[in-house]
């Protein structure tokens, strides 16, 4: 397989990923106060969002490159 087949399965799993996922999560930690030997910290949980749009263009994207690397083989 060359590298286009196998840049464009990548691109297709990227692609249903995004299309299924809400974005993606991470934790941020914050100290809120310190007194002595006692700290405070406060977690948020916090998401990036990723538009639909995205995993549909990496998903198309994919599917053009699979079908063009398989015409050359």
């Amino acid at each position: 397989m060359k590298a286009s087949g196998i840049i464009g399965i990548v691109l297709i799993i990227v692609g249903v990923i995004v299309l299924t996922s809400r974005g993606i999560p991470f934790v941020t930690k914050e100290k809120v106060a310190e007194v002595g030997p006692l700290q405070v910290t406060k977690e948020t949980k916090r998401t990036i969002p990723l538009p639909p749009i995205l995993g549909a263009v990496a998903l198309a994207g994919g599917i053009v490159l699979v079908v063009l690397g398989a015409k050359k083989a």
